[in-house]
């Protein structure tokens, strides 16, 4: 273990939320500050009978929550959220390792989630068609309602995002008047925790909103083939997201699965700008979100300036102490991801890439890193890298652009570097992706808008506040004589 200084006195216990009631158990699972190893709390490791409680106290709670009132619970979160806005984040790098610059943003990106979820509760998202429109029509109208599901929604979400992969899915859930039983992933729980006190604080029922912290090996397969359950949503990786959709079978599912996202450079683009944009895409959040800059296409005659102009940016990218305000970015995840992201690097210059900069691992510190040079068969670029890692190709034209983007599995997001209309145009059509950000990284979104990929990267069913409010609802048709 890291002897660098402790930032706890002692580790918190803290508790499951079943129901709003705190659930306790002797079998507890460890959360490790990752820049130094140290525990810094623990949470139960819940039992298949722990699940099975809290979707069946869900299923059989019926939400009567107004349009008003679930606007105003979810304002007053976003009220609570923003007042504790430093605590919050403080939690956030203490379980995940990112630098407290990268969660304080994150913190205020769910505030963002809860404006907008609370703006879609007052949405009337009912129509109405006529029916005299054609020679055999009636004088009769048909409407169409959205009620919320049945049963209960299963959540599960990974540790890239603490918060704010949670309040993408929970939410939503509140705005449409549905009840979720949330698992947040083993390894970073606690700010889901902190989300369940919140809504309880700003006036949730209980009911709706239950976190299980536990062992998937344990439970997960609970969470997925539940009587009670309606919808699973899940955002993780492909393989996981793959078993997801072959276990729970007959219930809707939202699967956000991974990304290979590039960022193209043409030769008309102002390589200094794109590399300022690469190095956001690449280094924010330790490199690890699914729509991150993993695959760099740089045209042939701008590839040596816009790799100087990265490599200038990446080494004055700083990394080290999480809790250090100054500090752009923390560690990764954990020292098994670090060691990963070391090895990919380490064979792709086997094969011929160049290392440029970084490639430099301490526990699970892991240095930006930049590497031209690169193939597409090198598993650095195969692979999704989720990790802070700039891997550089070049292209000869706009077709060989399209197909070395295209060829991967995956197919989330992209961004494209260029002032010409027609080749933006091209990208737009042609890129097998669901985002196409012009002069931007390919994770640019609002909390609000559609989001979710193709290909390996999803089944093409949407998240975003407005797109999961409708995948958490059923749509009811009903006609009338007037």
């Amino acid at each position: 273990m890291n002897t660098r200084s402790r930032v706890v006195d002692e580790p918190k216990r803290e508790a499951m939320r079943i129901a709003g009631e705190k659930v306790y158990t002797d079998r507890v699972i460890e959360i490790r500050y990752p820049y130094t190893g140290e525990v810094i709390a623990t949470v139960p490791k819940a039992s298949v009978e722990d699940v099975r409680r809290a979707f069946r106290i869900a299923r059989q709670y019926k939400p009567t929550l107004t349009r008003h009132e679930r606007y105003k619970i979810l304002m007053r979160a976003g009220d609570l959220i923003a007042a504790r806005k430093a605590d919050i984040a403080r939690v956030i790098t203490l379980e995940s390792g990112l630098c407290i610059k990268d969660t304080l943003y994150e913190v205020g990106r769910a505030s963002d989630v809860l404006l907008f979820s609370a703006q879609q509760a007052l949405v009337d998202d009912g129509q109405s068609f006529s029916c005299d429109l054609t020679h055999h029509g009636k004088q009769r109208r048909v409407h169409t309602m959205r009620e919320p599901m049945m049963g209960v929604i299963s959540a599960i979400t990974p540790f890239n995002h603490p918060l704010n992969q949670v309040i993408h899915k929970v939410a939503p859930s509140v705005a449409t008047n549905n009840r979720m039983v949330l698992k947040p992933t083993e390894k970073t729980p606690l700010a889901a925790i902190i989300l369940a006190d919140v809504l309880y604080e700003a006036g949730l029922p209980p009911e709706m909103l239950s976190v299980i912290t536990g062992d998937p090996k344990e439970i997960a397969d609970e969470m997925l083939t539940n009587a009670d359950i309606d919808v699973v949503t899940f955002t993780g990786g492909v393989s996981i997201g793959k078993y997801i959709a072959a276990k729970a079978v007959y219930k809707r599912q939202v699967l956000e699965l991974g990304g290979n996202d590039p960022l193209v450079v043409m030769d008309d683009a102002d390589v200094v700008k794109a590399a300022d944009l690469a190095a956001g895409g690449s280094y924010k959040n330790s490199g690890q979100r699914c729509t991150a800059v993993k695959r760099i296409f740089v045209h042939e005659k701008v590839a040596a300036d816009f790799t100087d102009a990265l490599l200038a940016k990446t080494q004055a990218w700083s990394y080290g102490d999480p809790l250090d305000p100054t500090v752009d970015m923390g560690t990764v995840i954990d020292e098994t991801a670090a060691q990963l992201f070391e090895r990919r690097v380490s064979d792709a210059v086997a094969q011929g890439a160049r290392l440029l900069h970084g490639n430099v691992r301490d526990g699970a510190s892991y240095s930006p890193t930049l590497i031209d040079r690169v193939r597409g068969e090198m598993e650095v670029v195969k692979q999704e890298t989720f990790g802070p890692v700039s891997p550089v190709m070049t292209f000869k034209n706009i077709d060989d652009a399209i197909a070395q983007v295209n060829s991967t599995d995956y197919g989330l997001s992209s961004g494209v570097c260029t002032n010409r209309l027609d080749d933006i145009m091209r990208f737009v059509k042609e890129l097998n992706v669901g985002s196409v950000n012009v002069w931007e990284v390919p994770g640019y979104r609002l909390e609000v808008t559609p989001f979710g990929g193709i290909k390996d990267s999803g089944t093409g069913v949407k998240e975003g506040v407005q797109e999961c409010c409708k995948a958490f609802t059923n749509v009811k048709t009903y006609s009338l004589p007037w």
